[in-house]
Order: structure tokens, then sequence, then C-alpha cells
């Protein structure tokens, strides 16, 4: 990883409270990245506990994973607002209900509105199908195939007023290969998400990653536009791809 490796930020740094800190989970649909930090917290790994998971859709699988963990699942389908204003008003209710200390975007497909933002910022994070800050919004896989680019990958920022704007605290690199398909991109790009999102949670909870006005700060030094970046070797050998 480079710019900056944990390891070498470790003299000095004072962990948060020990008091255990709280997540909520904002979803959309099958919830894969919710799994893999179910997954981290089952393992003692994420340095918080899941405490809701809230969806905007019904039937999202992503329920059924928390149900499974033992998480409070909460369904607030958006459908039954008559306004974006009235529905975030009544999801920050709900989320406050949970008092977190960190909100997750996890396939949450909504556009927030200001206030939403206003309201959690500084403790809210987003993971985006693109190294940012090219590629924002969807499609994001094939836009890269089209331009011919030959690495792509995933960004987690923190949420600001502006869409998949905000400081990035970390990124994963993919080599596009020769023959690449959007599915065979979107599987790559998908396991470097699960790779490196329960990381920048981990690190928030711990008080490791913060956000200073308009920049993210990992152990109080600031982080460059890109935040830290995992290569493509690196993550491929994280995940044991040949």
């Amino acid at each position: 990883m480079s710019e900056t490796s944990p390891s070498d930020t470790l003299n000095g740094f004072t962990p948060e409270p020990s008091s255990t800190r709280r997540v909520v989970v904002l979803i959309s649909g099958n919830g894969s990245n919710l799994q893999a930090l179910i997954d981290e917290q089952t393992h003692d790994r994420l340095g918080g506990e899941i405490v809701a998971v809230i969806s905007n859709v019904a039937d999202a699988y992503g329920l059924q994973r928390a149900r499974d963990a033992g998480i409070d699942a909460v369904v607030l389908p958006h459908g039954e607002y008559d306004s974006r204003e009235a529905y975030d008003s009544a999801l920050i209710k709900v989320i406050e209900r949970h008092e977190p200390d960190l909100v997750v975007l996890a396939g949450f497909m909504r556009i927030l509105t200001r206030r939403f933002v206003q309201r959690f910022h500084g403790r809210m994070l987003n993971i985006h199908p693109s190294l940012l800050p090219a590629y924002r919004g969807l499609n994001t896989h094939a836009k890269a195939l089209a331009d011919g680019v030959t690495e792509h990958g995933c960004s987690v920022h923190f949420v600001t007023e502006e869409l998949d704007g905000g400081p990035v605290a970390i990124q994963a690199v993919v080599e596009v290969s020769a023959g690449e398909t959007e599915a065979s991109l979107k599987e790559k790009v998908h396991a470097r998400e699960h790779l490196i999102y329960p990381i920048a949670v981990k690190w928030f909870l711990e008080g490791r990653l913060r956000l200073a006005g308009e920049i993210a700060t990992f152990d109080g030094m600031s982080l460059p536009p890109r935040g830290m970046r995992m290569s493509h070797a690196d993550a491929a050998e994280e995940l044991d791809e040949e």
C-alpha cells in the first residue's frame, strides 16, 4: 500500500476510549459489502458493532444477512414518502435512535439531501466502484472499459454534498486485462471492495481516520487526494488471486 503504511504510523497513536463504537449500515440490495463488515465483526476485527441495518427496499437481501447475524434489520421504504426531503427526515430519526458513531453506505442507492449529509458530516463513509475522482456516478465499469484504461478499482470516501466527491480514505487497484468484460471487471472490483471497506471502517472506529475540514487524515496526518492506495499486486496477494 503506497503513500502511508499503517505500520509506519503507530508511534504516538492514541486509541479512542474502549467503549464499543456503534455503526449503522444503509443498504438497498444484496449487501455483499455489509457481509464483509459482518464477517470482520464476527471475528472481532471491526473495531465496533453494527447495531442496525436500514434498507429503503423491503426485499433487499442484505436485510436477511443482518437478521442472520442477529443485527436489527429495519425497512424504511422511500416510496411511502412524497419527497426526498421527507424521506431523509424520517431516515435521520431512525438512524439517530441507534446513536451511531459511524454511518456506512453499502450500496444505498439514494441521492442524499443536503440536510442528511450535514447531519452526519464527518462520520459517514461510502464505497464507490472506481478510482475516484474518475468515473463518478453509475456504470463505472462500462465507462472504464470504453475508455480503454489499464487500471480500475474502488475507493472509500467520506460523504459530502458533492456526489462521489468527498475526501478519499483508501483505494484498491485492479489491472484491466486484455479481453476484460464488464462482468469480470465487476467481480474483481467487488473483491477489492470487500477487502478495503472493513479496513476503512476499522480505522474510523479506532479514531485513526478522520475528516478535517475538506481533507481526510490518518493518525493526524493529511492524506493525499486519492487517499492511501493498495496496489493490484498487494490486493491480489491479500485475496489469494492467481
